[in-house]
């Protein structure tokens, strides 16, 4: 397409976020941690799928730009945007002001917050009722940052592992006694493992959470273009089929 009959597009209201900064060809590498069902996770073929793979790719094409998601551990995947390997971080990554020193996120595509997982039977009602127990955490999580708020950053009780689920089937083998990790990860992880036994406990001290698509700090123009694909599949309702798909309502 021309510049002459891309400004035309333009100015009939269209989205266009062409721009000769970015090459037509050009693919956007994402980092996620495949282990955050419903979020993200591998499939059968160990290709990335999940809710932000499919918010995120829906958002490209829209933008008209196209994205490729690498399975990233945890630990480190924010290093992949300051080293230049990876362009975007798509991993149910929580919006916090720490973070934002270090890189800049999207407008916020979803709504969450911290949420216990206890076995069923079990005696403990709230937040407080932690202190002296063994809590397990994914490490480097905002789960990870309240409980060291409550029982100290380098208490022993204080159980790290790579993952939620880990955390979750440390929780169900009775190695700790508690989980705190984000709703929408625990309430999955209860909803396919019936058989478990664990109920969940929410708490006041618990605010709302949102997540954002990290990109390298100072990348403005990829940011505005994924902001952009994002408000248009918040407002055509394609966020709203691709929500309805993995929360059912």
């Amino acid at each position: 397409m021309s510049i002459t009959r891309r400004l035309f597009v333009c100015l009939l209201g269209s989205v266009c976020l062409a721009s000769s900064a970015f090459a037509a060809d050009k693919v956007y590498q994402v980092a996620s941690d495949a282990a955050y069902a419903p979020f993200e996770s591998l499939n059968a073929k160990q290709e990335v799928v999940g809710f932000d793979v499919d918010v995120l790719s829906a958002a490209a094409a829209k933008a008209g730009f196209k994205v490729k998601f690498h399975n990233t551990p945890w630990e480190g995947i924010f290093a992949t945007l300051a080293m230049g390997d990876r362009d975007i971080v798509a991993s149910a990554v929580t919006i916090t002001p720490e973070r934002k020193r270090s890189m800049d996120f999207s407008d916020p595509y979803f709504e969450a917050k911290q949420l216990i997982a206890v076995a069923a039977n079990s005696a403990i009602g709230k937040f407080a009722d932690l202190k002296g127990k063994k809590v397990g955490v994914q490490t480097g999580t905002t789960g990870d940052e309240v409980v060291q708020k409550l029982l100290g950053k380098t208490n022993p009780n204080i159980k790290r592992f790579e993952s939620t689920p880990l955390a979750l089937q440390e929780l169900l083998a009775g190695g700790v006694d508690a989980v705190v990790a984000d709703n929408g990860v625990v309430v999955n992880f209860i909803t396919h493992n019936k058989g478990s036994k664990l109920k969940t406990l929410d708490d006041p001290s618990f605010t709302k959470e949102y997540y954002g698509f990290a990109v390298k700090k100072g990348n403005a123009a990829l940011l505005a273009r994924i902001n952009r694909g994002l408000a248009v599949i918040k407002t055509d309702g394609t966020y709203d089929q691709i929500y309805k798909k993995y929360f059912g309502r």
